[in-house]
């Protein structure tokens, strides 16, 4: 019977479904397979072997044992208890449409809604800051820096997707880039002017230093020929190293708000809209699947707008004295 099948089976054919046929990255697999792991674990702990066992009070008792924890691990914020959810979720969905299971006993449980956090950008001041102070000195480094920082703020580009650049991604006749997104999704993003000469600098003063490197023997991460954006020793630049750029070059230029891996990304969105671009013009530029995701951007406008509105209305100010109206 197909409701028989045990369940680290059915988890390692959902795994590698979503590997093979849907394509998605190694970070998002490792979320998967290890919320998928603790799905599992709580099922055994209720004596729940079978995917046909599994009931929707099982998947509710999962969901109330994240938010509350117990047996020694901390209880889930909304947001890691909802994406845990989504994966079992999506586990029953399989199980079901590959017939090992006759039900879904997780339709009806619905992962918990975090609270919606506005991206963080930075003012155009403190981006300009940042950018000048990545190529102070005008090492290869610092020219190296300043590129990737331009990339970053002047395409909208993940962390993860600069990284991952090769140089023939860049077409610079079309002023153009690939970027390889999310699930294997490309899409051609415009490289803008100060983004294209720091490109045109790096690739003439800042990366041959850095083949160099790797042509002597130095180590590091092969790259081969063609990555983009090389580390001290010629190899590809990882993502950790390109966040610490990131952190780095925010406090060389005084910068006091947080930054975070997005920072230039989430800027690079609402100085978009803040200038008057269409959300979904942006939504494609930023590889979103859904314009909804983009949406969040425009209540970060929305709060500027506010924010410009009671400083300049002089009947929008706190302790504006309305005009006495006389018969």
């Amino acid at each position: 019977m197909s409701g028989a099948i045990p369940l680290e089976r059915v988890v390692s054919d959902y795994l590698s479904h979503l590997t093979v046929e849907r394509g998605l990255s190694q970070n998002t697999l490792t979320s998967y397979r290890r919320d998928l792991r603790r799905y599992t674990t709580y099922l055994t702990s209720v004596g729940v072997g079978a995917i046909g066992d599994v009931a929707e009070s099982h998947v509710s008792g999962f969901l109330a044992a994240l938010r509350s924890g117990g047996d020694g691990q901390p209880a889930l914020l909304a947001s890691s208890a909802a994406r845990a959810v989504v994966a079992a979720r999506g586990l029953h969905r399989f199980a079901v449409r590959e017939g090992m299971a006759e039900i879904d006993p997780a339709a009806a449980v619905r992962p918990p809604t975090p609270p919606r956090r506005l991206p963080r950008a930075l003012p155009l001041d403190d981006v300009i800051a940042m950018l000048d102070a990545a190529g102070f000195d005008g090492t290869p480094k610092a020219v190296r820096d300043r590129a990737l920082l331009e990339f970053l703020y002047g395409t909208g580009a993940r962390i993860g997707e600069a990284v991952a650049l090769d140089v023939d991604d860049i077409d610079p006749d079309r002023g153009t880039v690939v970027l390889h997104g999310k699930g294997g999704k490309d899409r051609v993003v415009p490289v803008g002017s100060y983004a294209r000469a720091a490109l045109e600098a790096y690739l003439v003063r800042g990366r041959p230093v850095f083949t160099a490197a790797r042509g002597r023997g130095t180590g590091g991460p092969a790259a081969g020929p063609s990555a983009l954006f090389l580390n001290m020793r010629g190899g590809r630049l990882s993502r950790q190293s390109a966040w610490t750029i990131l952190r780095e070059t925010a406090d060389r230029a005084g910068v006091r708000a947080a930054v975070g891996p997005h920072t230039l990304r989430h800027s690079f969105a609402t100085h978009l809209l803040d200038g008057g671009a269409d959300v979904r013009v942006v939504q494609e530029l930023l590889g979103h699947a859904s314009v909804t995701t983009t949406q969040v951007y425009t209540l970060v406008t929305v709060d500027r707008l506010r924010e410009v509105y009671a400083t300049a209305h002089p009947r929008a100010r706190a302790g504006a004295v309305p005009p006495v109206v006389t018969g």
